[in-house]
């Protein structure tokens, strides 16, 4: 009989998503043959797909669609970047950008709903993500998104990771640049009066803990709070930002703007995997300590 190590197990729940006990139950009746054992978790516990969902997805892509005043901006999330750069991933996004604008979806489940075929699978967007998820081997999934209509609309994808979709009247070629511009300093806000004030209060307590370190009396330390908000406020507003490509390098967004006779509506801005926390596991570890778990039961 093989022996069955913790490497091996490890191995296979990488391959299945699989509880480790069940690896290991379906290698010793598979004698250590792997593939073996993947052919009976599979039988026994479902498709990769169904195992894959509980996977972090924390690399993937921004994807954006601009037809007319429609328009949408999706964020697909992959486990891997490798994955995030496959064909068959990236026409999903795409597609899942295109369904949006033009059917204006309400969440997730309803974008996932749309009628859709792609690489054989289907009728549904959700139907091609989960075929996708079985042929490729890895989970992915739709994390975010936005719809707009009605307005005057400037994209712009910082390769495929961070995107941007501007809401303007006026230069479209003024709200091109903010757009990147956007995607480079990454504001908060349109202007000060727009920061949110739960972000205001964090800078003010952090400003507030440094100026007491100084000695200074209560009225300079509260100066210097109220000086340190300010300039948060200038850093994170796009209004009051430097532009990107000022000629001076002193001209803000407003300014620019203002020369351009145009308004900037709203922004939207998505950076890949913002927010999400990644999992790294040990597989080996993990294993070998619960087969000594096992064992000692």
């Amino acid at each position: 009989m093989a022996v069955i190590t913790a490497k091996l197990v490890a191995e296979l729940r990488a391959k299945t998503d699989a509880p480790m006990m069940e690896c290991k139950k379906a290698l010793t009746e598979a004698d250590g043959d792997l593939a073996k054992a993947e052919e009976l978790l599979r039988v026994k516990l479902g498709t990769k797909a169904g195992k894959a969902a509980a996977r972090v997805t924390a690399e993937g892509v921004v994807a954006s669609f601009i037809n007319g005043n429609n328009g949408a901006l999706v964020e697909v999330n992959s486990e891997t970047d490798f994955v995030s750069k496959n064909d068959s991933f990236l026409a999903l996004a795409d597609a899942a950008a295109k369904l949006i604008a033009e059917h204006n979806p309400a969440d997730v489940e309803a974008l996932s709903a749309l009628a859709y075929e792609q690489d054989g699978f289907g009728p549904t967007l959700e139907d091609v993500r989960k075929g996708l998820i079985g042929k490729i081997g890895e989970n992915m999934s739709f994390r975010r998104f936005k719809a707009f209509n009605g307005s005057n609309l400037a994209a712009y994808l910082h390769g495929s990771r961070i995107g941007v979709v501007v809401e303007f009247e006026g230069d479209a070629t003024a709200a091109k640049d903010v757009a990147m511009h956007v995607a480079a300093m990454k504001p908060v806000a349109l202007t000060s009066a727009d920061v949110p004030a739960e972000l205001i209060e964090k800078e003010r307590a952090v400003a507030s803990a440094k100026a007491a370190e100084s000695g200074k009396p209560a009225e300079i330390v509260g100066k210097m709070v109220e000086g340190s908000v300010q300039k948060y406020l200038k850093e994170v507003s796009l209004a009051d930002q430097v532009f990107v490509k000022a000629a001076d390098g002193k001209q803000t967004v407003a300014q620019m703007l203002k020369a351009a006779n145009t308004t900037v509506k709203s922004f939207t801005l998505y950076v890949v995997g913002e927010g999400i926390e990644k999992k790294v596991d040990d597989f080996a570890a993990e294993v070998a300590a619960q087969m000594a778990a096992a064992k000692g039961a």
